[in-house]
């Protein structure tokens, strides 16, 4: 999602919680930076919002790697997209005066946010054009100030989300083309961990250098929608995005393109149940508005977290984290255990081979107070029964919590 272009994804934003011990300081080295404990807040956020925003949002077709495609691949869709639509000579940097962002409004996107359930929000502050989204002052005449919108979009949209939020995340991009060395990553870490304003809170991720993803940094990102098949020893993000071709907008995008909530939904369980944090893209338009299409699947997925979020958010991974071939995934928080369902069982009696059950067992349905009965399967695990549960009450769509306690 870089090219060219070093650490050119910054979060403005994400929940303030206990960062690390103050009084240490850490040495330009990876040994060192690598020792430094994640701070808790971003374990326990699970799910963010990325933005892919910027000049590649005026052609918005195909990608938002339009340039690289158009000029350096030469892709031919590219090519005949601007023969047909732009006048012989236009080049890539005239898009820039069309990134109005006239529609902007930073409080309705915080808002946005904050109904989709997610903790943070990493916004693309440069992409592999090279434009910032605020007035760099070594970006002359190639960022949002002086040209396009002539106004800090980061800044901006900072100001909105930090009425709940605070800057905590550097994530960064575009790192491959050289050694961490070039970029000068351990002398930046170092200063970040010790000396920045956000010294005691800030995470980063992986991407500092090549040969540094899933070795070095922070949490790890390893590849864009990155999926263990076992639960890593390491905090790690998986980044994906709603319109299943691109991060940036395409005014091409078809329906059938985009996720559909059941599938956000799967993704969020996969990723959290093997202790991960979902990083969720969408596309704004070069006017500034979030597409109605990603407006709505985000406030399907706070709807469901609203219901389902105790298994979620702030959780850990249990002893096993999704049952084999079934929609069943396992996460845990002190000593109670959540089995989390996506097909409702035909005869209503779930089958829950993993947990083990004891005389203290007591089993209940986020959203519903009373207990449900259960016993013991004949083989192993336990059967819960649901049919004192109507179908047209259930308290949420596309995935029901049962929380376990007495489990083992």
């Amino acid at each position: 999602m870089g090219w060219k272009s070093f650490v050119n994804c910054i979060c403005i934003s994400g929940i303030l919680w206990p960062g690390v011990a103050p009084d240490r300081r850490y040495q330009p080295d990876w040994k060192s930076l690598d020792s430094r404990p994640l701070p808790s807040w971003y374990d326990e956020s699970k799910f963010g919002i990325f933005i892919h925003w910027g000049v590649f949002s005026v052609p918005s077709f195909g990608s938002e790697w339009f340039w690289w495609n158009w000029k350096a691949l030469q892709q031919l869709e590219y090519v005949d997209f601007m023969k047909k639509n732009y006048p012989a000579g236009f080049t890539y940097p005239q898009f820039a005066t069309e990134f109005t962002a006239e529609f902007f409004d930073p409080d309705q996107w915080a808002e946005v946010i904050r109904r989709s359930g997610a903790r943070y929000v990493v916004l693309t502050a440069k992409h592999h054009e090279g434009f910032t989204n605020w007035g760099s002052p070594v970006s002359w005449n190639w960022n949002s100030i002086d040209t396009g919108p002539h106004r800090d979009l980061v800044g901006d949209l900072a100001a909105a989300v930090r009425k709940r939020y605070k800057p905590d995340v550097i994530w960064s991009d575009g790192d491959w083309e050289a050694p961490d060395s070039y970029w000068n990553s351990t002398e930046f870490l170092a200063w970040l961990y010790n000396d920045s304003p956000v010294k005691d809170t800030v995470v980063t991720n992986d991407r500092w250098g090549a040969g540094c993803y899933c070795k070095h940094g922070g949490f790890f990102n390893c590849a864009d929608k990155y999926t263990p098949s076992t639960l890593p020893n390491h905090k790690w993000e998986k980044c994906t995005t709603v319109d299943k071709t691109s991060w940036g907008y395409r005014r091409n995008m078809h329906l059938s393109e985009v996720m559909d909530l059941p599938s956000i939904i799967t993704t969020l369980l996969d990723t959290v149940s093997y202790g991960g944090n979902l990083l969720l893209n969408i596309g704004p338009t070069k006017e500034g508005t979030i597409p109605v299409i990603f407006q709505e699947r985000l406030e399907a997925v706070g709807q469901w977290l609203s219901v389902n979020g105790e298994a979620i958010y702030a959780s850990k991974p249990w002893r096993v984290q999704k049952e084999n071939s079934t929609n069943i995934w396992y996460t845990s928080k002190g000593s109670s255990v959540y089995a989390v369902f996506t097909k409702w069982p035909t005869d209503n009696v779930l089958k829950l081979e993993s947990p083990k059950s004891s005389s203290s067992t007591n089993v209940t349905m986020l959203g519903i107070p009373e207990p449900l009965k259960w016993k013991s399967s004949p083989g192993q695990g336990i059967l819960v029964f649901l049919s004192s549960i109507s179908l047209f009450t259930l308290p949420s769509e596309n995935g029901w919590t049962l929380k376990l306690e007495g489990v083992s």
